[in-house]
């Protein structure tokens, strides 16, 4: 075990002892090996350089109550991975390559695995992108697969806290029928200005809507739009250009288990007054309460001020219950390493 202050950790990156890397070439992955070094050579003419063939992913892993490592819904990291290798005409990695590679970094930097009880986790992310070279708008011939993993801590210490939401009309994160349903690092760098021009503003976040007519909600600028009506009902937008989130499929089965009726279907901006809770969700902090949303020099209230509405806590707890293995594992979403 590292002599870490496993309580201080916030939610930035840290060097463990490795990260395990793979090259596809010739049509197929090789066997992979852990690599110390946190630096890599890259071609200088790699397309994930020059054309921005580039994917990954988020997810976590427990130390769980039973003294336990496990991940969380790896399967579901990797499925959507494949499907942004396959819209950027990038080499797909199969399933069971994913779910052995997270489990094999993780397995091989335990030490870093932050202690149960101390609120933190493992960030395991898995990256993806064009190292061979290519002048001309095209493929790359070879791949390269890694998966580095860091420890973080609570996401917001002391319980769940409230944020401010900001909707800019004059930009857009992504448009119809282009590639917000994929995990591109194309679909962040467009929102650093924005989102710097939030925080200046003193905004957290951002809530994009859609770039056709500015009417329907989207997402917010890193994690899914999801909200809890006065009547109880969990709504969330279905749009082609949002990523599907698997901390928002987790949230909706978990509604559906404590009969709660769950709505996914285009959400108008002019609904939010309607809402008793607004959240933001995703794997950093599941969710993110949203007390108020602001437009056009318009706030909105869409939720408490301070803390977390009820719907949205009971599910927080109940995601986090089973991550931690404090309540039971019903779907069978946790994948153990040891």
């Amino acid at each position: 075990m590292k002599n870490i202050d496993w309580k201080s950790l916030g939610f930035a990156y840290m060097d463990t002892n490795c990260h395990v890397r793979y090259v596809w070439k010739d049509g197929k992955w090789d066997a992979g090996e852990l690599v110390t070094s946190p630096y890599m050579p890259i071609h200088i003419a790699a397309t994930a350089l020059h054309y921005g063939q580039a994917a990954f992913e988020g997810l976590k892993a427990f130390r769980r109550k039973d003294g336990k490592a496990s991940l969380f819904r790896p399967e579901e990291n990797a499925k959507r991975m494949q499907t942004t290798a396959r819209r950027t005409c990038m080499a797909e990695v199969p399933t069971d390559l994913f779910v052995d590679a997270c489990k094999r970094v993780v397995k091989a930097n335990l030490e870093y695995l932050p202690p149960y009880g101390t609120g933190g986790s493992m960030y395991v992310r898995p990256l993806l992108f064009g190292s061979g070279a290519q002048i001309g708008v095209a493929p790359a011939d070879e791949y390269t697969f890694l998966v580095l993993v860091t420890p973080v801590g609570a996401y917001y210490k002391g319980g769940l806290q409230a944020v401010k939401a900001v909707v800019f009309d004059d930009y857009d994160r992504a448009a119809p029928q282009g590639t917000g349903h994929v995990k591109i690092g194309g679909n962040y760098v467009a929102g650093l200005y924005p989102h710097q021009l939030a925080k200046k503003m003193g905004y957290p976040v951002e809530l994009y809507l859609d770039a056709k007519e500015h009417k329907w909600i989207d997402e917010f600028a890193t994690s899914n739009f999801l909200a809890i009506t006065k009547d109880g009902t969990y709504v969330t937008t279905k749009s082609p250009s949002i990523l599907p989130s698997i901390t928002n499929l987790t949230l909706q089965q978990l509604a559906k288990d404590n009969g709660i009726p769950v709505e996914v279907r285009p959400v108008a901006f002019d609904e939010v007054t309607n809402f008793a809770e607004v959240a933001a969700c995703g794997t950093a902090v599941v969710v993110t309460p949203v007390c108020q949303i602001e437009r056009a020099g318009r706030v909105y209230k869409t939720g408490p001020e301070t803390g977390c509405g009820p719907v949205l806590q009971k599910l927080y707890n109940a995601v986090q219950g089973i991550q931690y293995g404090e309540q039971p594992d019903a779907h069978g979403w946790n994948v153990e390493v040891e």
